[in-house]
């Protein structure tokens, strides 16, 4: 790229972020009439906060989580109690609630709640959701992952999405960071450096054939440059900012071919810097309205555009394709019976593997499996082909429910998985499935099956010289049955650094159980250390076991509450299993969470209530668990602000 050429974009690409690119003005919320029923359920959430929460907070927590003195944690009730539903105070209600509940707050030595105001306070959770008015949210103008970049540049101009890869990884979906640093912009400008001269001819060359389908046939003494420049531009703005450009985006266009010609480059040098600039703009860069519409109501339906990129992003991780923006363009995407349709025909593409690796391996925690660290001398079999072969494992297990519309209860008692020779070692059945290639096989070891007996995740729970029960427990608990476990308190030593002489002749659960001793330990260890024991016939990396490392019987027997026993991994899974219906509404919720880029709070729990009502219809299946989120009302709508 000439110094020119540089100094040019970089000009052109301040006028499209500063100067083609704002957001609405913020305007008030509209609030929708409530039904009578949901009226009824405000009145009873405003009563119950009045009488039993708010004396609550007065009694044992006001003291130390106020404004007017440092908080314990971050953690201000003031708030709270002048706005108990306000949307921003969501998550922290429920870190409340889930402390309370494992007896970990009030902290010992200050008064204690009764088992039943314990209880009382945890129905809060129940009715706080009906003291939020009807939003869909916080909207996010978000801006594409590395992923999502590569594959479009890849659909778009036939790159090889590998042309990203000096770009950091990211992590998609709920939390997702959407800004975009100086350094960033500057690797995107590299990036389409590279991309450009990939696929056109240095100046000077006879034009190639994508050169001219980009840009049109060479021109001659008679053609009008500016007219043709104007037809380029909107059809490479229509592509890559996957709708229509407006009026004064095609004219920030024009002027970047006018300060081209200005400076004595080609036609074709000028449209290649025009198309330079598409690739670096917040248009192409972000997911973006089609129009932005002034309103008084406050929240609008997605535009058919702006709907067609949101789900193919989610589902396929790059730009929509003909199909959708034909029916964007006919205004019928956003029909419900189309809509429907749609998701079942883009879940049946050799794409929607996006939707496992961008959503399925973060919700098992997949993510870092490549890299991470195996006591070599303990586990030499965890080679990168071991690990590839676990990943793929959860990938496929993951789409074959998906694309064979199984309850989401396969996802704990499915009696099938995917192995080749090497994973197949790992279950013990090496002598039954050989050859490198995945293949579905049927299993009949009732332990095994299911995401709680899958090598991958055992290994994504373990430490790297030996299992962790802890771990496996929090996991089970929050990745699946979506509780919310308090973090450990400070100051507890790990088990390495216990004592050796007393420890000498423990066993590794006897070790774990020695942590009950700690008060402010026993409360959650009593339903961790249960879970992960179930699972301990299971090593570091999902091999079956009978004894330890020590040679010593492995007791993967125990109790849950509710007085649930169990003796091994097929009964605990048993348990589990009865829990249905809360494992589905914790995969419903991280999906929404994931599609919508942030985290649900205030009404989006009464969608989570109406998702779940349609979903346990069909028997959690998980195309009806997808589709219901993707024709969710805030996937379907967005705030103005």
């Amino acid at each position: 790229m000439s110094v020119l050429e540089a100094r040019l974009v970089r000009g052109v690409v301040a006028v499209l972020i500063w100067g083609g690119f704002g957001v609405c003005p913020r305007v008030g919320l509209a609030e929708s009439k409530m039904d009578q029923t949901l009226a009824t359920q405000k009145a009873d959430a405003e009563q119950f906060f009045s009488k039993q929460i708010k004396p609550f907070i007065k009694k044992y927590c006001i003291d130390c989580h106020q404004n007017r003195r440092p908080t314990e944690a971050g953690l201000s009730f003031d708030p709270a109690l002048r706005t108990p539903g306000h949307a921003a105070f969501s998550e922290k209600w429920k870190k409340s609630a889930a402390r309370v509940k494992t007896h970990d707050m009030p902290p010992e030595g200050l008064d204690q709640p009764t088992d039943e105001e314990r209880q009382r306070f945890s129905e809060w959770m129940e009715k706080v959701k009906y003291l939020s008015p009807k939003d869909p949210g916080a909207f996010v103008i978000r801006r594409l992952t590395k992923t999502e970049y590569g594959n479009t540049l890849h659909d778009l101009l036939g790159v090889d999405p590998d042309v990203v890869a000096s770009l950091p990884d990211e992590v998609s979906g709920e939390g997702y960071l959407n800004s975009l640093s100086p350094l960033q912009l500057e690797q995107y400008l590299a990036i389409s450096e590279n991309v450009l001269n990939q696929i056109l001819a240095p100046e000077g060359k006879p034009p190639t054939k994508i050169q001219k389908q980009l840009f049109g046939e060479p021109l001659t003494s008679e053609t009008d440059d500016n007219a043709t420049a104007g037809k380029v531009a909107r059809s490479l703005a229509r592509k890559a900012y996957r709708r229509p450009p407006s009026a004064a985006e095609v004219e920030v266009l024009l002027k970047v071919f006018d300060l081209g010609q200005q400076n004595n480059l080609s036609y074709y040098a000028s449209c290649r810097l025009m198309l330079k600039a598409i690739l670096v703009s917040p248009q192409f860069l972000f997911i973006t309205p089609a129009k932005e519409v002034e309103t008084e109501k406050g929240i609008l339906p997605l535009d058919d555009f702006q709907l067609a990129s949101r789900l193919s992003y989610l589902l396929w991780a790059t730009m929509p394709d003909a199909e959708l923006m034909a029916l964007a363009d006919q205004g019928k995407l956003h029909e419900l019976p189309i809509l429907k349709d749609q998701v079942r025909r883009m879940l049946k593409d050799p794409r929607s593997r996006a939707l496992f690796d961008g959503f399925g391996a973060q919700w098992l925690k997949l993510g870092d499996l490549q890299t991470r660290t195996f006591d070599p001398e303990k586990f030499p079999q965890m080679t990168t082909a071991m690990r590839t072969a676990m990943y793929d494992e959860a990938r496929l297990f993951f789409e074959s429910i998906v694309r064979e519309n199984h309850s989401v209860a396969n996802f704990i008692d499915g009696d099938f998985t995917f192995l080749n020779e090497k994973l197949a070692s790992i279950y013990g059945l090496e002598k039954t499935v050989t050859g490198p290639e995945m293949r579905k096989v049927k299993l009949t070891n009732g332990n095994r099956g299911g995401i709680l007996g899958m090598p991958g995740v055992l290994a994504a729970t373990s430490f790297p010289n030996r299992t962790s029960p802890v771990n496996r427990g929090v996991w089970v608990l929050e990745q699946v049955l979506g509780d919310h476990v308090p973090a450990a308190p400070p100051n507890v030593p790990s088990l390495e650094k216990q004592d050796q002489k007393q420890i000498a002749n423990l066993t590794l659960r006897e070790r774990t159980e020695l942590h009950r001793s700690e008060a402010v330990c026993a409360n959650c260890h009593r339903l961790l250390d249960p879970i992960g024991f179930g699972l301990e016939n299971f090593d570091a990396i999902g091999r079956w076991r009978d004894q330890d490392e020590n040679g010593q019987a492995i007791d993967a027997s125990g109790e849950l509450p509710g007085g649930k026993n169990f003796s091994n991994p097929k009964e605990l899974k048993a348990i589990i299993a009865g829990h249905n219906a809360k494992f589905a509404r914790n995969l419903v919720e991280r999906l929404l969470a994931y599609a919508l880029c942030r985290r649900l709070e205030g009404y989006d729990e009464i969608v989570m209530d109406e998702l779940m009502q349609k979903i346990a219809k069909d028997d959690y299946r998980m195309q009806t668990l997808i589709i219901e989120v993707v024709t969710s009302y805030p996937f379907t709508h967005r705030r103005i602000e």
